[in-house]
């Protein structure tokens, strides 16, 4: 199986290797870091020096064009388009650190919950089916 995940603004890869490569920031601290590609698996890779305190609330934007992920059906989501050979989805995950929270979400039927978290969402998950 194919997974491809990209910036929604400049249509970047952002997974060269086994890993989303994202750039995250809070305060004073901007770094890169990584994350495991599978939805609902919740590992993160962060620089030796950063940690995260549970739940912070932190900015996620491309490596590249340093364009903001956010999603705009909800602020404490973030979007990624992803795909999954060759059918086109999106994603969207919390930006709140210790928080599983993920939306799997085509555009023919309605989004895939992961995460323990999910459900904290679901006022806005018929929303985030439509508008996609």
């Amino acid at each position: 199986m194919s997974w491809e995940y990209s910036c929604p603004r400049c249509r970047a890869s952002l997974n060269p290797a086994r890993t989303i490569v994202l750039k995250m920031s809070r305060d004073d601290v901007t770094c890169l870091i990584g994350m495991h590609p599978q939805p609902g698996k919740y590992e993160i890779y962060l620089p030796p020096n950063v940690t995260t305190e549970d739940g912070t609330a932190w900015d996620f934007s491309c490596p590249l064009c340093s364009e903001a992920l956010m999603t705009e059906h909800e602020p404490n989501l973030c979007e990624l388009d992803l795909t999954v050979d060759d059918h086109k989805v999106k994603i969207l995950f919390s930006r709140i650190a210790g928080e599983h929270a993920t939306f799997l979400c085509p555009e023919d039927r309605p989004c895939e919950e992961y995460g323990e978290d999910a459900e904290r969402y679901s006022a806005r998950k018929k929303e985030m089916t439509e508008q996609g």
